[in-house]
């Protein structure tokens, strides 16, 4: 099965399916952006300026069958802006636990679509979603 028979819709519909993890204003036919807040720092804060610890994932294709991610940790800011930032020890383990739960329903949802999924080459072989 490729992108020809799988539309882009199509994929924005089962990725949102997924969780509030897709941006779909940043996605399009060939790239997918996820994110997730993970830790909120700013509680007290008003909603759109809370800050968070998490991660940011990015889904590309060029063939339409073979997908790569790339993803990447760090801090949300009040201005709505991912920085790359090294994750506090408090909350290595929460932001770990989120990319992985969301990782493991994106594999469920590219099985049912019979599309592929791995790291891409710039995340390298040993990161969070390495294979145990």
């Amino acid at each position: 099965m490729s992108i020809d028979t799988v539309s882009h819709r199509k994929l924005v519909r089962v990725f949102t399916a997924i969780g509030p993890y897709l941006r779909e204003l940043k996605s399009c036919e060939t790239q997918y952006f996820f994110d997730c807040l993970s830790v909120c720092m700013s509680a007290k804060a008003e909603p759109e300026v809370r800050e968070f610890w998490g991660w940011w994932l990015t889904l590309d294709t060029k063939d339409g069958e073979q997908f790569e991610f790339h993803y990447q940790l760090g801090f949300y800011n009040a201005k709505g802006e991912w920085l790359l930032k090294p994750i506090p020890k408090t909350h290595q383990a929460e932001v770990a636990r989120t990319l992985r739960d969301f990782y493991d329903k994106l594999g469920v949802c590219m099985d049912g679509l019979a599309l592929s999924v791995r790291p891409s080459e710039a995340q390298g072989k040993d990161h969070l979603l390495s294979p145990a």
